[in-house]
């Protein structure tokens, strides 16, 4: 087990820069996922860690050691890629316990490390069966078993439930948590799922166009975005963002009640009300909406509203009548997101 630290870590291909400048500390232990959409730069860190991409600036540390020129196999990290890459004609135990054969480790050593491991992620009513008699899931934890037997400082997972459907997503979630909890092995985890993030971080790390947003809690991250960006990419319906000065809202003010620096307001629609009583008077914010349509989620609905040609989605609970035609909607003050002229969170 070991830290992980980047000190103004670089990536150029040609004169395209890819990842501008990356600053983090990862702690003895810790689960830190990678997050962001495609082309920020997550990937790319990942593999400057694991010794597959050259870096162009900055250092890499592995606990007290700087790793910048050394081999991937000096480094000792374990990597699972979102493909699992078994041996076909090797048996689980056999992919399993392939590194360690490498390694010259002893047959009765390496039976009782590949034992070990296939008990813990439940794999041992499989080890005799090759790659081909499995399910997606079942070949997701053996290429992690493949990784574990080698107990290595650093867990580095890139993607790696992208292929499994929605179910199995879940379970390997889990899956990969529990591992965690019980081995305390520090973890690095990339994905563009924020539900992946969510449920599985210690701490999140938000990428953008190769320069990281906001490093948090998933707490931190849902309910103190720094900039806009965040606000927007975290949560699902994505957060309602207003011009502040071009609707009704700020009417709702008192004359300096807000700062001169606030360009626009994000209110997550999960914290639209439908009925006024929900929400203090004193902190009421109310305004007009037409209805558009109506999206049922099992015990929710997702209510899309315009105003004017502003798009609104509002979260409620599933109820046989939903309304129509124009509404009001209601939110509470103090739970509004306000940003400035650069994107940036700014306090009423």
């Amino acid at each position: 087990m070991a830290s992980v630290t980047f000190k103004n870590l670089k990536k150029n291909y040609g004169e395209t820069e890819v990842v501008k400048k990356i600053d983090l500390e990862v702690k003895h232990g810790e689960f830190i996922v990678l997050l962001g959409p495609s082309g920020c730069g997550k990937s790319t860190t990942l593999r400057m860690l694991a010794g597959l991409e050259d870096i162009t600036g900055g250092e890499i540390y592995i606990g007290d050691r700087l790793v910048n020129n050394l081999h991937p196999i000096e480094r000792n990290i374990a990597m699972v890629f979102q493909s699992y890459a078994l041996y076909p004609h090797m048996t689980v135990a056999e992919n399993i316990g392939f590194s360690l054969e490498n390694m010259k480790v002893a047959k009765e050593k390496r039976r009782e490390m590949v034992a070990e491991v296939a008990e813990a992620l439940e794999l041992t009513p499989l080890l005799a069966r090759k790659p081909k008699d499995l399910s997606g899931g079942q070949r997701q934890r053996v290429a992690m078993g493949r990784a574990m037997v080698r107990t290595p400082e650093v867990f580095l997972f890139d993607e790696p439930l992208s292929n499994l459907d929605a179910k199995l997503r879940g379970q390997m979630r889990r899956e990969i948590k529990a591992l965690h909890d019980k081995v305390r092995t520090t973890i690095i985890y990339v994905t563009h799922d924020q539900v992946e993030a969510m449920t599985l971080a210690d701490r999140v790390v938000i990428l953008n166009q190769g320069v990281i947003e906001q490093v948090g809690t998933p707490k931190e991250i849902f309910e103190q975005p720094k900039t806009e960006f965040v606000a927007r990419f975290i949560g699902s319906p994505e957060i309602n963002i207003f011009d502040f000065h071009s609707t009704q809202i700020s009417q709702s003010f008192a004359p300096g009640e807000v700062h001169e620096n606030v360009v626009s307001i994000g209110i997550r629609p999960q914290d639209i009300s439908l009925n006024a009583q929900d929400i203090v008077l004193e902190y009421r914010i109310s305004m007009r909406l037409e209805i558009y349509s109506h999206e049922v989620l099992g015990s929710v609905v997702h209510i899309i509203a315009y105003l004017k040609d502003k798009k609104v989605i509002i979260e409620h609970p599933y109820q046989e009548e939903m309304p129509t035609g124009e509404i009001t909607i209601y939110f509470d003050k103090r739970k509004i997101h306000c940003f400035d002229k650069n994107n940036k969170a700014t306090s009423l």
